[in-house]
């Protein structure tokens, strides 16, 4: 492991001179690539610096120990081999975690629906909850959103929305939201103050390039028709609205929010290549395809990865049994704790796995 880490230290001082050379600097796309290649090493090396740092510190005070004969000044020289030891071993776990095999998908975009379950209107409210929650997230992580398509009832909140964030490293954050999520609140319409059970289904998919999946036009059904809703003039006059089946598979995506017939096709279509691709690893990888299926579920209240308790003003994430009472921030988008954890709980399952 060492040595494998040491040539990767290597290679990213060689990547900070090309990234420093003018002559680099120059050709945007070359000065991109090697930047983009620092970055992903950069984290690890540092960590591994810190090791070799404190590796030496503990030989150092090996032999020093050897050669001390006053006890009390050996007591404190034990104490500090210790700390060393401790040290080292925190970050050598760091550094496994570095060293694992990386999802190739963590570094994509991502495709996020967000569907009302179990709860009726209530169950949309929500639905437009979280979709605000995430907005407001990929705010603080400096990544933009651009919504899909959407289904929003009379009421607010949706029915369905569909919605996009690009940036960098989003699916490595994200991919844990998949799921249902549960609420637990009195709704606004409810006079006699009884808290009421919602549910609201999040998948979230890697978005797929059209390198990622082929798919042949023979194989698509294209439908148009006149948008429903809120939306000016277009509405119910112009068959804007698309609706593409991929028969080999049976997936039907639609898309109906741009007046423009060639933009909703558009947004379709990129659903519809993440969602090929979704179903095409997912066959190749039995596992995902169970996972899956055990996070998103049909939306019932049984089925649930996380609580939303508004009475109590906290939020429970049942795979890890972490509790934070912090509802209202984290609704205004604060999940990097929660996302933290989960990332780590996910690391340290999969070296078991390895081990």
């Amino acid at each position: 492991m060492l040595e494998k880490l040491q040539a990767l230290e290597d290679r990213c001082v060689e990547l900070e001179h090309l990234i420093s050379d003018p002559d680099v600097i120059q050709d945007r796309e070359a000065w991109q690539k090697h930047t983009k290649a620092h970055a992903k090493l950069v984290g690890m090396v540092t960590v591994f610096r810190e090791y070799k740092a404190a590796s030496q510190e503990l030989q150092e005070a090996h032999q020093m120990l050897s050669g001390e004969t006053d006890p009390e000044f050996k007591s404190l020289i034990v104490a500090e081999i210790n700390a060393l030891k401790e040290k080292c071993a925190k970050l050598e776990a760091e550094l496994e975690v570095h060293l694992r095999p990386r999802d190739p998908n963590d570094d994509k975009n991502v495709i996020v629906e967000i569907r009302g379950g179990a709860g009726g209107d209530e169950a949309a409210l929500f639905a437009g909850d979280l979709f605000r929650m995430y907005t407001r997230y990929a705010e603080t992580q400096g990544w933009k959103t651009e919504i899909l398509s959407s289904n929003a009832p009379d009421l607010g909140g949706f029915k369905e929305v569909v919605f996009e964030i690009m940036g960098d490293g989003v699916y490595s954050r994200m991919k844990f939201e998949s799921g249902v999520h549960r609420v637990q609140r009195v709704p606004t319409t409810e006079s006699s103050g009884r808290i009421h059970t919602s549910t609201v289904t999040v998948a979230v998919l890697p978005e797929a390039e059209e390198v990622d999946i082929t798919i042949n036009p023979g194989d698509l059904r294209l439908d148009t028709y006149c948008a429903s809703g809120a939306g000016g003039q277009h509405v119910n006059k112009t068959e804007s609205a698309v609706r593409i089946t991929h028969l080999p598979t049976g997936i039907v995506v639609q898309c109906q929010d741009e007046k423009s017939q060639l933009k909703n096709k558009d947004r379709a279509m990129k659903v519809l290549r993440s969602k090929v691709l979704e179903l095409a690893q997912a066959e190749q990888q039995a596992g995902v395809a169970e996972n899956r299926k055990n996070q998103v579920g049909t939306g019932d209240r049984s089925e649930r990865i996380r609580t939303y308790n508004f009475p109590q003003g906290r939020v429970t994430d049942h795979r890890i049994g972490l509790t934070l009472h912090k509802l209202d921030f984290v609704l205004n988008g604060d999940l990097e704790e929660l996302i933290s954890a989960l990332t780590t709980a996910a690391n340290a399952e999969q070296l078991q796995k390895v081990e």
